[in-house]
């Protein structure tokens, strides 16, 4: 008999993270109940503008992988080989993002919760729909829900809060004894946009790219979907004289896409209409710790929010998720056991992707175009090439080295950047570069 058949797990929030974690949890022989505050995700569209598109990538597929869905939704996503970089001119420079045969996945946000909570609900998770979490009685273990105009209590035998970066479970936490929270909103908000099929249904850019228009202090890009289309996002700040509460009139609007990215404006004819009904929503780093109160944990964005620019939240999230099946395998689910270990092994990981994000902005919009930093990357390439092992740059540890922490990824970038730094400062560099003596460099990352 599954001893944890008569235990009964509450989560709160029925996102990518938590339908996933439910799918673990019912998997294991607990009883799981999720709450949502929207409405199904299974017969209603999500919100649009708010749908920005995925970018599935190891950490991610090991934990689908783990549960068995890996294969049925690398079937619903497009391969991304690497970044397609636009200028003002609307010539395109292709960025590879790693050895042949690596590559991202571009998949819809919306679609894969969707398949998520299906197979959840066919394993026998009970979703149930429009009830807003108000409060957590820590202590036994309490959930307060509020339903239409009515309230009511439920109790678990375990809660989890997966619900996002401005979770209720969060919340509720946040004024308990020494409980730590920071939030910061970068100065950047960002607007969805869309690239529709030709007139022949097929592609109007590469499809197997993530285009990028940096544009120093902002940027545009795109991501496809299947179908033809493409999800556009506009990284743009919030006050300035260029920014969004100056870009308001159809005018202005037409004029800034057409002299700031004129290939893409003109491939956008529902660009006015996307610009006036699409919402501008804002982008935050959340920080907290501990995790967890008694019974109650925080998981993915409740935890952790993250900004976008590395494409690991989503990953980031998922990770979470097989980390802590892990911790009860090990620990045979004795929870109290699990719970600070796992707070305390992913703390530093989160703390890691975060920082990451925030940097990988700065690369996106200021130096993907510029001449040194193809430089550099060409030289981390070539030392990837002839010391596969020593050298592994640092996008594809994050990426596409699951095995490798977030956190031990970062300190290693950290040492790659200040030798780097210096390899760039030798003179002559764009022209002599192939004769640089590759293993030196590579032994300083690793001194005997």
């Amino acid at each position: 008999m599954n001893t944890n058949s008569g235990k009964h797990i509450g989560i709160v929030g029925a996102g990518l993270v938590g339908s996933l974690l439910s799918i673990y949890l019912i998997k294991r022989g607990y009883k799981v109940s999720v709450f949502e505050r929207r409405l199904d995700l299974r017969e209603h569209m999500v919100e649009a503008g708010r749908s920005i598109n995925m970018a599935l990538s190891n950490r991610g597929i090991r934990a689908l992988q783990s549960v068995g869905l890996d294969k049925m939704l690398r079937e619903n996503a497009i391969p991304m080989k690497g970044r397609m970089v636009h200028d003002v001119a609307g010539k395109t420079n292709f960025q590879p993002y790693g050895k042949e045969g690596q590559y991202i996945n571009s998949i819809s946000r919306g679609g894969l919760n969707r398949v998520l909570m299906i197979e959840a609900g066919k394993l026998g998770v009970d979703f149930t729909f429009e009830h807003r979490c108000v409060n957590i009685d820590f202590a036994n273990s309490e959930v307060a829900f509020q339903q239409n105009n009515g309230f009511y209590h439920k109790k678990f035998d375990l809660i989890i809060g997966t619900d996002g970066a401005f979770s209720a479970v969060r919340a509720a936490m946040q004024v308990t004894d020494r409980f730590e929270y920071q939030q910061h909103f970068i100065e950047h908000g960002y607007k969805e946009l869309r690239i529709p099929p030709g007139d022949d249904g097929k592609f109007l850019m590469e499809p197997n790219a993530l285009h990028i228009w940096p544009r120093e202090s902002f940027m545009l890009i795109a991501l496809p979907n299947l179908g033809g289309t493409f999800t556009v996002t506009l990284f743009y700040p919030f006050e300035g004289q260029s920014s969004f509460k100056t870009l308001k009139k159809e005018e202005g609007i037409k004029k800034f896409f057409e002299s700031t990215f004129p290939d893409a404006a003109a491939i956008m004819p529902t660009l006015q209409q996307d610009f006036r009904d699409n919402p501008t929503s804002s982008l935050v780093t959340i920080r907290c710790f501990p995790w967890h109160r008694n019974k109650t944990l925080l998981l993915g964005d409740a935890a952790h929010g993250v900004v976008p620019f590395y494409g690991q939240g989503m990953n980031a999230g998922f990770e979470d998720c097989f980390v802590l099946n892990q911790l009860l395998d090990e620990f045979k689910d004795n929870w109290e056991i699990v719970l600070p270990i796992f707070e305390k092994r992913r703390k530093p990981d989160s703390d890691a992707i975060a920082q990451l994000a925030l940097d990988n902005f700065v690369e996106m919009r200021d130096l993907v175009a510029d001449p040194d930093f193809i430089l550099r990357k060409k030289i981390e390439s070539k030392l990837h090439e002839l010391y596969p092992e020593k050298w592994i740059p640092l996008y594809s540890m994050v990426t596409f080295h699951e095995d490798i922490r977030y956190a031990d990824a970062y300190k290693t970038g950290q040492k790659q950047k200040a030798i780097m730094d210096n390899v760039m400062k030798t003179p002559r560099i764009e022209s002599i570069w192939p004769t640089l003596n590759f293993g030196q460099i590579v032994e300083q990352l690793n001194p005997l």
